[in-house]
């Protein structure tokens, strides 16, 4: 296929030269620049105030950086949002087709193959950066040396190389020196904005929200440490005479000083060094407080507290608290893969099959738990009673795969196994019919079983039941006119007669029989 006949999912034709080459790189001149200051580093209410207001006003690289170090220097912001980070990364990644026809299970197929290609949890993993900072960037690298165009590699971009429009504030744009930066080339980057509050993306960062209560506790800690620092050792005091020299008193201030470095001095017999403790109280204060600025973190990011700070409530409440977290695991899940199916999956397929009215769609989440047990009970029991189910279907519930050509099934004990000269397309002649085997020794009875079994076998038809009873719905025109034929002894006696049980009695009475010799046997073992 020729460069110019290869079409986006928008119908323009995509170039092998603009496409080849990366675009959001670093530069030499420091526009793009690799290293990055450390707002961090001395910060006070005032500047921190300044630097979000201009985020807002368009200048959001100082409020990145402390992003940034915010998940470096506050260890408990950064397990929460790594646990977050993580629980995404490691859900299960399925693609459904958009139908049944040829063409869309091959597409679908065709980006399951790009899936499997890449490194998918380190993808998902990268566009999670969005949840702290308000968006993230991953540049899909493109390999045209060849037909088809494939993408080879995902690359997480810094989010200070972008920056947003300043009449819309949602489309991102490269900085490249200009006040209103380069638009981004299409089909090349994956743009994930969580939303984590309705409004603007850059005000949407969860880093946004932990900033002040990483401000306080550093003041928190920093007064914590330097209280430690000064009265976690009691107070030397040095007493000397009033006929001291000034080179005495060097010698006693000296070993005062040595005494809360090296507990180790020494001075001349005159003189007297006292060590005084401190009777401070209400030390924990700085404690508390950095305890509790942790959990509004923790609520911000997680939305509870229970699985990262040991609270009263017990199992109970964890289980509620991991409840919410599941809530918001399955919500960024979707969000996720609303990302890729807009930014990934479209000019995937675009590009190997042309612009499609419909594409694969990913799905990001943990299977529906479903109580297998119960589902196979319930299918026993109608199965019989007509309704029709799927082998495929009860296949894939249950996850067992479909059986191979000469594979050995496993049978009811007393029933003929199915061999592959049963299965259509297979020839009798290559192929030997199964005995039947007797159930292995010490195996109890399934009384419920075999019912089921010989009753569907003989064909339990309640239509021949049913159908006088409806015969007779249909025959009145009201309930109450229903209540008095049924008082009537003839009509009661004639609709009882038309009920043709036979066939069920007998089925029954044969599975009756079957679990009385079973019994027998077993009795006799």
């Amino acid at each position: 296929m020729p460069p110019s006949a290869i079409l986006g999912p928008d119908g323009r034709p995509m170039q092998r030269q603009t496409l080849a080459a990366p675009q959001a790189t670093p530069t030499v001149t420091g526009v793009r620049p690799v290293l990055s200051e450390h707002p961090a580093r001395g910060l006070t209410p005032e500047r921190l105030a300044g630097l979000l207001r201009a985020s807002e006003d368009g200048d959001a690289t100082r409020y990145l950086e402390l992003a940034e170090d915010m998940e470096e220097r506050d260890l408990h912001y950064r397990g929460v949002l790594a646990t977050r980070k993580l629980s995404i990364s490691q859900l299960e990644v399925t693609v459904e087709a958009a139908s049944d026809e040829p063409d869309d299970q091959a597409a679908a197929d065709l980006v399951r193959a790009a899936l499997d290609a890449a490194d998918v949890e380190e993808l998902l993993f990268d566009l999670q950066d969005g949840l702290g900072k308000g968006y993230s960037v991953v540049e899909m690298i493109w390999d045209t040396s060849r037909a088809p165009w494939r993408v080879v590699g995902f690359e997480h971009r810094d989010p200070r190389w972008f920056q947003f429009d300043r009449t819309d504030g949602r489309t991102l744009r490269l900085v490249d020196g200009t006040p209103d930066g380069a638009p981004l080339e299409p089909n090349r980057f994956i743009i994930h904005t969580p939303k984590t509050k309705s409004g603007l993306p850059i005000r949407g960062g969860l880093a946004r929200a932990a900033a002040w209560a990483f401000l306080f506790k550093n003041f928190a800690i920093k007064d914590w440490v330097v209280f430690a620092e000064v009265y976690g050792h009691p107070l030397r005091l040095g007493k000397y005479g009033p006929g001291a020299s000034e080179p005495d008193k060097d010698i006693l201030l000296d070993a005062v000083r040595n005494l809360g470095t090296d507990a180790a001095a020494i001075i001349p017999q005159s003189m007297l060094i006292e060590l005084v403790t401190s009777n401070v109280t209400g030390i924990d204060l700085w404690e508390k407080l950095a305890n509790y600025l942790d959990r509004q973190v923790s609520k911000a990011v997680l939305g509870q507290t229970a699985t990262t700070d040991a609270i009263s409530g017990g199992h109970a409440v964890g289980q509620e608290h991991r409840q919410v977290q599941k809530d918001i695991e399955r919500a960024d899940g979707r969000q996720t893969a609303g990302t890729l199916n807009r930014d990934f999956v479209p000019v995937l397929v675009s590009v190997n099959m042309g612009p499609r009215p419909v594409y694969p769609k990913i799905r990001i989440g943990r299977p529906d738990e479903e109580d297998i047990g119960a589902l196979v009970e319930r299918v026993v029991k109608l199965v019989p009673l007509g309704l029709k189910v799927g082998m495929s279907t009860m296949r894939d519930k249950i996850g067992l795969p479909d059986p191979g050509d000469e594979e050995e099934l496993l049978t009811v004990p007393g029933t003929a196994a199915e061999t592959p000269s049963d299965r259509p397309g297979t020839d009798p002649a290559q192929t030997e019919t199964a005995s039947v085997r007797p159930a292995p020794e010490g195996a109890r009875f399934d009384l419920d079983a075999a019912i089921a079994e010989q009753l569907a076998t003989e064909g339990w038809d309640m239509g021949a039941v049913i159908d006088p009873v409806r015969e007779l719905l249909d025959g009145a025109d009201s309930l109450e006119e229903v209540r008095a034929r049924l008082r009537d002894p003839e009509v009661l006696a004639k609709l009882l007669g038309a009920m043709d049980t036979s066939r069920i009695e007998e089925a029954l009475t044969r599975g009756g029989t079957a679990a009385w010799l079973a019994g027998l046997a077993e009795g006799a073992d």
